[in-house]
């Protein structure tokens, strides 16, 4: 059962845009952030660069460049969540979005993946003073 619990945004530390819940599932968010969420569940293991993000959301025209890894002794397949629209978002993923609300306009240099999750990224944005 899903716990609804209203806070303020920097209680939650969740995205707005995922509606400030304590659990948010994969069908619950944007369609632009479902298909990049999707794309690092089929990398799996790799990057993808040159992602733009444009009034928060990730923007897919361009198509960014997708690179798989490949890591001997692992599954080098797409994740096993991939195929499940209940997944529970997890906080590396929501770190992201949070990112993209602050930021709004990105472009995302490279975007490290592992287990179909966010790791790390190396992005350009405007700063404001």
């Amino acid at each position: 059962m899903k716990r609804h619990v209203r806070r303020c945004h920097s209680e939650t530390g969740l995205s707005p845009k995922i509606n400030n819940r304590m659990e948010t599932n994969k069908r619950d968010i944007s369609a632009p952030r479902r298909k990049l969420l999707e794309v690092m569940q089929d990398i799996n293991f790799g990057r993808i660069e040159g992602l733009q993000v444009r009034e928060g959301e990730p923007v897919f025209d361009p198509m960014p460049t997708m690179l798989s890894l490949f890591l001997f002794g692992k599954d080098n397949g797409p994740n096993a969540s991939r195929r499940n629209d209940g997944l529970i978002i997890k906080k590396k993923v929501v770190e992201l979005f949070e990112v993209f609300d602050r930021e709004q306009s990105l472009s995302i240099r490279e975007l490290m993946i592992d287990d179909g999750l966010p790791v790390r990224m190396t992005a350009t944005y405007v700063l404001r003073v």
